[in-house]
């Protein structure tokens, strides 16, 4: 059978251009029981923050890295509707570190911003971030959540910033994250409250202070925003396959390039974990969310055609029926 007429889209061109953050969320729900009972209602609940708390332009791609159809179904609606920008699905688990390579090689923006699949987002979150890698040189990592003892690994880098006495820069240490949040961030990650507090009550939070803009010496790896050059050269060529870890060697290896690792003062994203807690639905409430409703809604670029019920099922016809009659298909 011969060819019939020419492609459309031939000496046409997008007008697409990427936005100057993509941000990016890795997940993994494997199953809807045990350990993962709630993480399907945790996920929504993170991306519906996310779209409801960021102002900026951005494009928005989720790795699933292997998880139940439920799931699945839930993110390909998602991106049909015009919420993710991008949708990359693994039908096997790679790893993190597997499935990050992916992620992040992916990503069209010069920044990415990153998330586990179990965040919190606050307003103006984004916003934040950027203020710091826009006033700190060389930051290769912004977390939102401040922990008071996530400062003592991968800080080479930051203790010769430090060290240098760069001009402008006012250095101290001081007792600034409240024991709420760090009671909250131990309960999250598996960890006694009590004891943790208990364990970190002689500790002070190292201040960073440049231009006005105050930040904590550390920063956390379930949450960031980093340049993306800086995570691609991070992460290893080699190909492993280890389903969980190897995150601390990225916090190493963004410090061995000779860059900073800091959070906001602010806390403007929170872990929440595999549970949903009573305090953390009040959290919720605050945002004006609700941990049992996720119809997430994000402004779209669409012509107001497209608005009209039933006007894309239509047109779709109509544009089959002008395609035949131009190049002779009938």
């Amino acid at each position: 059978m011969a060819r019939i007429g020419s492609n459309p889209a031939r000496n046409k061109f997008s007008d697409y251009q990427p936005a100057g953050v993509t941000v990016a969320v890795l997940t993994f729900v494997p199953e809807l029981k045990g350990y993962f009972a709630q993480r399907f209602d945790i996920l929504k609940l993170t991306l519906s923050s996310l779209i409801a708390n960021t102002s900026e332009p951005f494009d928005f791609i989720v790795f699933d890295n292997g998880s139940c159809e439920p799931v699945v179904d839930h993110l390909r609606d998602l991106n049909q509707n015009g919420i993710l920008d991008y949708l990359m699905l693994s039908t096997q688990n790679l790893g993190k570190i597997g499935a990050l390579k992916l992620l992040f090689n992916a990503a069209p923006s010069e920044v990415i911003a990153y998330s586990d699949d179990d965040i919190l987002f606050y307003p103006g979150w984004l916003k934040a971030h950027l203020q710091i890698i826009e006033t700190f040189p060389n930051v290769g990592m912004v977390s939102g959540l401040p922990v008071r003892n996530a400062s003592d690994r991968a800080s080479v880098t930051l203790n010769k910033y430090i060290g240098e006495g760069a001009p402008g820069l006012a250095v101290r240490r001081e007792r600034r994250i409240p024991d709420d949040w760090e009671a909250d961030w131990a309960v999250s990650t598996g960890r006694d409250p009590g004891e943790h507090i208990q364990a970190t009550k002689d500790m002070q939070d190292l201040i960073l202070e440049l231009n006005g803009v105050e930040v904590l010496g550390s920063a956390n790896h379930f949450q960031f925003v980093s340049p993306k050059a800086v995570l691609v050269k991070a992460l290893s060529s080699e190909w492993g396959g280890q389903l969980m870890g190897q995150m601390v060697e990225l916090d190493e290896d963004i410090d061995r390039q000779g860059f900073l690792r800091l959070s906001t003062l602010e806390r403007y994203t929170r872990h929440i974990g595999n549970v949903i807690s009573p305090q953390l639905v009040e959290d919720v409430r605050t945002l004006g969310l609700s941990v049992s409703s996720h119809r997430i809604k994000r402004r779209k670029k669409r012509h107001w055609i497209l608005r009209i019920p039933g006007a894309g099922r239509v047109l779709w016809k109509l544009y089959d029926w002008i395609f035949r009659v131009f190049y002779g298909a009938d």
